[in-house]
């Protein structure tokens, strides 16, 4: 998947999850200027591992500040296949 796919497809789920005006999300937007909570992020990483089908370091994601930091990590995550699949049966 190409960056510009992963993007499409963060902003799409950001959208849906949110209610946010996809024109809105930019690379460069902040979640806290979407007006997002760390709640809002932690459901949002939660369907991401559903999307990638793998668990997303904590890590990787304390760096995340803007929509772009986002799409990097995940699109790094996908290109390099790290990690197990993660399960969908467990808690």
């Amino acid at each position: 998947m190409t960056r510009e796919q992963v993007f499409e497809k963060v902003t799409q789920k950001m959208a849906e999850l949110f209610d946010l005006d996809p024109a809105a999300i930019k690379p460069q937007s902040r979640f806290e200027d979407l007006e997002l909570t760390s709640l809002d992020a932690i459901d949002l990483v939660i369907e991401l591992q559903q999307m990638t089908g793998r668990k997303v370091s904590e890590s990787g994601l304390r760096s995340v500040r803007t929509v772009e930091d986002l799409v990097a990590v995940i699109h790094a995550h996908l290109a390099q296949g790290s990690g197990p699949p993660r399960s969908t049966s467990s808690p």
